[in-house]
């Protein structure tokens, strides 16, 4: 069995790629997979660090208004279509899976022009336009979101939820809470801006990290990304905060075990990605989402709303951000326990740990049925 697997820009697009290369992989040991993305994008880094064959196509995302800038990004995309049907003729894969970035457009489209059964993953409440596109297209479409339901033809979409790593339900409290040295007996506050940080959450959280320091009944443990790492430091500093002698505030500049991290955390305060929301629910960990406001159609401020709505989240929007709302919203959910277990009750309702094997069967019967 041969897989084309094609997804990039952002880890919110590779890492669930990844997922479904392993997991189809448990299923059928045989199959060979082939990793399409671009040069530029961080699946050039990524993938063939996880020994899976990869090559590339030159392709641009436009410009969401008219622009002479798109006229040669046209011209690019359909260099990237001639590529990608050669590709395809030569890899002659069984499936085509894309998981989102307009990277994945040329390789699904050549695909489903060479009648090659043909799947798309859809993390988002909203779509982007890129999975929109091939929508019309594809053979199947895997819905994150039921949100997302509503935009696709109804007849070839499934509500499958977004795949997660096998390890984000296989770490356990106690070995997360050994492992970065926290205190059983206090909750814990698990706070990220995704893997590169975010300058609006770290500047929020000098204060918030200010008021907590030393204080019984909590600890933090804070992912500043390695951009943010240094910033943060210094401006405790200059606050005068000993964050090392507090005893119960831990900053790290990024986290290579975010499984554990999630297995310790009694309460998140994350982005609003689609994978970071998949692995909160698949937890039950209650959040304070925090949309990023430059995301592609405003998407992560949907995810959020979606999250909120269910009773799983509390929503604060980044112009709304500071260490005064953010502090308020974190005092309010820990003084009621109350609350916080509905919220964790909410969340868990709303994972769906099972994706992964949901789309690798999904995407298995369509290679039968061929």
């Amino acid at each position: 069995m041969r897989v084309i697997v094609s997804g990039g820009g952002t880890g919110g697009h590779i890492y669930p790629a990844l997922t479904l290369i392993r997991t189809i992989g448990r299923k059928v040991p045989e199959a060979r997979f082939l990793y399409v993305g671009t040069r530029a994008g961080l699946e050039a880094d990524i993938v063939p660090r996880e020994g899976i064959p990869f090559t590339t196509v030159e392709i641009s995302g436009f410009k969401r208004s008219l622009s002479p800038a798109n006229l040669a990004r046209g011209a690019k995309a359909f260099g990237g279509v001639l590529k990608s049907l050669r590709i395809v003729r030569e890899f002659r894969p069984d499936i085509a899976i894309g998981t989102g970035g307009y990277v994945c457009g040329p390789i699904l489209l050549a695909a489903s022009l060479l009648r090659v059964p043909s799947l798309v993953q859809e993390q988002n409440t909203v779509p982007g336009i890129t999975n929109k596109l091939l929508s019309r297209f594809v053979s199947r479409i895997a819905a994150g979101t039921r949100e997302a339901l509503a935009v696709f033809p109804k007849q070839k979409t499934v509500f499958t939820g977004n795949p997660i790593r096998r390890e984000v339900m296989e770490a356990r409290r106690e070995e997360g809470l050994a492992a970065f040295g926290l205190d059983p007996g206090k909750k814990t506050i698990l706070v990220s801006g995704g893997s590169r940080g975010a300058r609006s959450i770290n500047r929020a959280m000098t204060g918030v990290l200010a008021h907590y320091a030393g204080r019984p009944g909590v600890q933090i443990l804070h992912v500043t990304g390695s951009d943010g790492y240094e910033d943060t430091l210094a401006e405790l500093t200059a606050a005068g905060i000993n964050w090392e002698a507090a005893g119960n505030l831990f900053l790290r500049p990024y986290l290579y075990d975010m499984p554990q991290a999630l297995a310790c955390a009694d309460l998140a305060v994350f982005r609003a990605g689609a994978i970071g929301i998949a692995e909160l629910t698949a937890r039950g960990v209650p959040s304070i989402l925090i949309p990023y406001p430059y995301a592609a159609a405003n998407h992560q401020e949907h995810n959020a709303r979606a999250v909120e709505a269910a009773g799983a989240a509390r929503m604060i929007l980044d112009r709304d951000l500071g260490a005064e709302s953010l502090l308020r919203l974190l005092s309010e959910l820990l003084e009621d326990d109350g609350t916080l277990r509905r919220m964790a009750e909410a969340s868990r309702a709303l994972g769906r740990p099972q994706a992964a094997e949901e789309i690798a069967d999904l995407a298995l019967q369509m290679v039968r049925k061929a």
